[in-house]
């Protein structure tokens, strides 16, 4: 599969997004909201089902995100701050738990290219979409994961610029992280 004016345009507003995001910028939400749309064809057309789902989940979170970041914490500024190691324990084990049956239910009842990777790359990117859209730090290492395995998966289905993206992103995830850390300590 070549790559095609669809997957160029939702490229093209996803890297404006996410590196909006990574700079704690609040333009990264309507930014996504029109690139989840793309993406959500794109990945249709693809036979990416569990991705096409993974794109609406994003335009709704888009808007809470977008919301809460304005709006902010009970009347104050949501700052970046910390998920206590118990709530991201629950976090990955209900992500892997929901991998497993989504990834099943792929493979039973669809013609899913990869269900389970495909299924890694939803749970794992829901995770990290809560946790940015509560300004959570440990957004980042969980984007680092959904990057490394999304990579391949989507050069597999011949989408080897939404793959080269998705490496950007990786890098994206690494510097945002640092920056958000700095962030964090300078109380921003």
């Amino acid at each position: 599969m070549q790559s095609s004016f669809l997957e160029i345009a939702a490229n093209a507003v996803m890297a404006v997004s996410i590196f909006l995001a990574g700079r704690n910028n609040i333009h990264s939400w309507w930014t996504g909201i029109v690139g989840c749309a793309l993406f959500s064809v794109l990945f249709f057309v693809s036979q990416l089902y569990a991705d096409v789902a993974l794109q609406l989940f994003f335009i709704a979170t888009c808007v809470i995100g977008w919301r809460q970041w304005l709006r902010g914490d009970h009347g104050h500024a949501l700052h970046i701050r910390t998920t206590r190691p118990a709530t991201l324990l629950k976090m990955v084990l209900a992500g892997s738990a929901a991998t497993a049956a989504y990834g099943l239910m792929l493979k039973h009842y669809t013609d899913a290219f990869a269900p389970f990777v495909d299924s890694t790359v939803l749970m794992f990117s829901i995770i990290a979409q809560v946790l940015l859209m509560g300004r959570r730090i440990e957004t980042w290492p969980v984007w680092l994961l959904v990057n490394t395995i999304s990579v391949p998966l989507y050069a597999s289905r011949g989408l080897y610029l939404t793959a080269v993206l998705y490496a950007a992103y990786w890098i994206n995830a690494l510097v945002a992280w640092r920056h958000w850390r700095r962030q964090r300590t300078a109380g921003a």
